[in-house]
């Protein structure tokens, strides 16, 4: 919905003006997720209730029945099955429901045969529901002893039958991913913050299911390096809208704007119920879902002017969405208050009756001199830029902050006494922020590339890596290689050639001194050698046995 905004004031001229400029701005199009509905229904719970729920929707949904056991005889019109599901899988569409048999786990609808091999809808008037995530799948009802809910279920199943699109909220580039590398699992953000359990681990990878996401977008503000991101609209395109909205707005002379972001049906309305006591200096910007903003979006709009962004929440936030809002909050909020500009310009706002006087009671903050940057849409390049534009007008230009853990950026601390420069590290860090010397016993870091994923520190064998969260706001220091390690190289004694380091060339002396193969002076001297010149000598040896 588009919320109508009155004005009354020059300021309230600016936004009208403001939110003007913006219409006519081009918005790249996501492709859509299609699904077909027939209108198999199966609705799983006790007999009676279930029976009752068949009645009503008899006319116009084919209903078949999973109950537990039970002695009575249902009625002859309707498919009644007794069991209890064992799993419940799928969207609208496409439900899987398997029951275990004596015989083993039975796929009800290929069992039935039922178009398609899968059910349309579900009514699940189980408690627990059998599918338990914070935000359910369409076409899947759980009223959970809700006697309104179930009414309202009853009231749309009918509905359910047919076509239906929407729009593919996410893009994935697998390429820049931190979940895994080389079998061993980093960044599980976008899992964690996922409310409809769309994401699954693919490998290194991960997969997202685009028939369950539903846009929450909180993988995308949860995302550190920008692998996964929202499609609707994308980053690039919302934060070109909100610069044009902000360049507008003080072009017609309007003061210290306040950005509040909301979503489409909740918070819209939330929004809408208090435009006309709503203060004219904020600016009320739409969103399919404000969970899917973090504080790249968030640091670039204070960096175009925005003297302060507030973010609506409403009772219907998941859990996991208001949790990964709290943590990027909390990132921001560091930063903001790092470099003196104060922690209070970030807000997050509940959609209630308090609304009204929240936006009343913010404090004026003057807005910073505007960035002119424009943003293509690479999340690191975004955070870059805005993080560079605040420093470079702070208060207090400090060298660099302290984050709390899971924050994006930092470096990694190496215990030299116990690392080897075996170079594990490096072959798994999916962000190039660690780089091996070459043909030199060397570990450097790029710090600003580092996003704390922990990868590293679960493929280091000898636990010599701890992260650090942190941001370095220097430039030059964050972007250069920095070394945190490194050797002497040990050299093969008969080629020259640098293959190991000194210290791990003692340690294998150590290890293996008594070790029954290497207890005579040829086999220790080998020790000594480059791959290559070993397989050599060996090769030679056994020449000379056989000609003997």
């Amino acid at each position: 919905m588009t919320v109508d905004l009155p004005q009354h004031t020059p300021q309230g001229l600016a936004r009208a003006m403001a939110f003007r400029s913006a219409q006519g701005l081009h918005a790249e199009p996501t492709s859509r997720v299609a699904y077909r509905s027939h209108g198999a229904l199966l609705i799983i719970g006790a007999l009676g209730q279930a029976l009752a729920c068949a009645a009503r929707l008899r006319g116009s949904l084919s209903c078949t029945l999973l109950a537990p056991p039970e002695s009575s005889e249902p009625p002859g019109d309707v498919t009644v099955l007794w069991g209890v599901p064992e799993s419940v899988s799928g969207h609208l569409g496409h439900f899987q429901v398997s029951v275990m048999t004596e015989r083993g786990p039975v796929d009800l609808a290929r069992a039935l045969r039922a178009q398609g091999g899968a059910f349309d809808l579900v009514l699940d008037l189980c408690t627990p529901p059998h599918i338990v995530h914070e935000v359910k799948p369409p076409g899947y009802y759980a009223p959970m002893g809700d006697a309104q809910a179930l009414q309202d279920a009853l009231a749309e199943l009918p509905e359910m039958v047919g076509e239906f699109e929407k729009p593919r909220f996410f893009v994935y580039n697998p390429s820049i991913c931190a979940h895994g590398a080389s079998g061993l699992t980093g960044c599980n953000n976008c899992l964690e913050a996922c409310p409809t359990g769309a994401i699954a681990p693919a490998g290194d990878k991960i997969q997202v299911n685009p028939y369950l996401c539903q846009g929450a977008g909180s993988c995308a503000a949860a995302c550190p390096t920008g692998a996964i991101g929202y499609a609707y609209p994308r980053a690039g395109d919302l934060l070109e809208s909100v610069r044009r909205i902000l360049q507008t707005y003080r072009q017609y002379e309007g003061e210290v704007p306040v950005l509040l972001f909301h979503d489409a049906e909740a918070g819209a309305q939330a929004v809408a119920q208090i435009a006309d006591h709503m203060p004219e200096r904020v600016l009320p910007i739409q969103v399919e879902e404000a969970g899917s903003l973090g504080m790249d979006v968030w640091l670039a709009a204070i960096a175009y002017g925005a003297s302060a962004v507030g973010v609506v929440v409403t009772a219907s936030t998941p859990d996991s969405v208001r949790q990964t809002l709290d943590a990027q909050l909390e990132y921001a909020r560091t930063i903001l208050a790092g470099l003196g500009h104060g922690s209070e310009r970030l807000v997050l706002h509940q959609a209630d009756e308090g609304l009204a006087e929240a936006l009343h009671a913010l404090a004026v903050l003057p807005e910073l001199p505007a960035a002119t940057f424009a943003v293509m849409g690479d999340k690191r390049d975004t955070l870059r830029l805005a993080i560079d534009h605040l420093h470079d007008h702070a208060l207090q230009p400090l060298e660099r902050i302290s984050l709390s853990g899971g924050a994006p950026f930092g470096q990694i601390r190496v215990d030299r006494g116990a690392c080897t420069l075996c170079m594990s590290c490096v072959n798994v860090c999916p962000a190039s922020a660690l780089i091996d010397g070459k043909d030199t016993p060397r570990l450097s870091i790029i710090e600003w590339n580092c996003v704390q994923c922990g990868l590293c520190e679960s493929a280091c064998p000898e636990r010599a890596i701890t992260l650090e969260a942190r941001l370095v706001f220097d430039r030059e220091a964050r972007m250069q290689a920095r070394v945190l390690n490194e050797e002497q190289p040990f050299c093969c004694i008969v080629c020259g050639k640098p293959f190991i380091t000194q210290s791990l060339m003692d340690r294998m002396q150590d290890k293996l001194k008594d070790h029954w193969m290497y207890q005579n002076d040829q086999a220790r001297r080998r020790m000594h050698m480059c791959g290559d010149c070993r397989v050599k000598d060996l090769y030679a040896s056994e020449v000379i046995v056989r000609r003997q």
